[in-house]
């Protein structure tokens, strides 16, 4: 007898949890990675809920395009383009957003790469890119946003990790998985160190969500594959992902730190 494959369920926008509002006014995030995919979502729910968003991206013209929808929809935003692994282009990204809006209180950490070679054919340049923006990409602007946040005496810094951070990438490279592991014990130690500070630190940990780093990897088939074996049988949104940061970003959270959340559709069960 062949084994049946679970249909591939649709995506329905409409099932979303209601926006509050307010629930982030007052408040300033920054969002690295935030011109597509998954930090493109983050900013665009952070500013609905009335935070203003400094969008980074290495791509300037992509934050300009985040930081101008949210504009159109009413919200508060601007781009600041920059390398995440260059300290001196992170520090000025930090003092823009408090040139601009007067403060920083959330740091969303979503740039990151993905390369897929094995390690037999893996350059020491490949590694160094991949460990760099995954990793260095994540310390440097959690470094940069402690003074601020310390000044407001609360903050929210939410990393960007992966299911390959508790396992093995489905997708990426060994440098890939190496780095996500690095970043939720990164995570771990920076909320020990920062909870007197009111600061909580949490990472995210997608599984295969429709963006396009993942559309550019998986064909159709794969997809299929893929999508087949999960128990919700189909990719995730970007927009759900950023639910979660949303969670993590408010005071809703407020006794959750150190933490490492999956948002998976069930392909990671621990």
């Amino acid at each position: 007898m062949n084994p049946i494959s679970p249909p591939e369920l649709t995506f329905d926008q409409s099932r979303l949890p209601a926006i509050v509002p307010d629930e982030l006014a007052g408040k300033v995030a920054i969002v690295t990675g935030g011109g597509s995919g998954m930090g493109r979502a983050a900013a665009r729910r952070l500013a609905a809920a009335g935070a203003a968003v400094v969008v980074n991206d290495l791509s300037v013209d992509s934050a300009v395009a985040t930081a101008t929808g949210i504009l159109g929809a009413g919200g508060r935003s601007i781009a600041i383009g920059g390398n995440v692994t260059d300290a001196v282009e992170i520090s000025a990204l930090v003092a823009g957003a408090e040139s601009k809006f007067g403060g920083v209180h959330i740091l969303v950490n979503a740039a990151g790469v993905l390369r897929r070679t094995s390690v037999y054919d893996m350059q020491e340049d490949e590694w160094d890119f991949v460990i760099g923006v995954n990793l260095k990409g994540t310390f440097l602007p959690s470094r940069a946003v402690l003074r601020p946040m310390h000044e407001a005496g609360w903050g929210r810094i939410v990393n960007f990790s992966s299911t390959a951070g508790k396992t093995t990438s489905t997708l990426g490279s060994a440098a890939y998985t190496a780095s996500k592991h690095a970043v939720l014990g990164f995570t771990r130690h920076l909320a020990m160190e920062e909870a007197s500070h009111g600061i909580t630190v949490n990472a995210v940990c997608p599984g295969l969500i429709d963006t396009e780093m993942v559309q550019a990897e998986v064909d159709q088939d794969l997809k299929h594959a893929y999508t087949s074996s999960f128990p919700i049988s189909r990719l995730g949104d970007p927009s759900e992902v950023a639910e979660l940061v949303a969670f993590l970003a408010s005071d809703r959270a407020a006794y959750i730190t150190g933490q490492a959340l999956d948002i998976s559709g069930g392909d990671l069960m621990v």
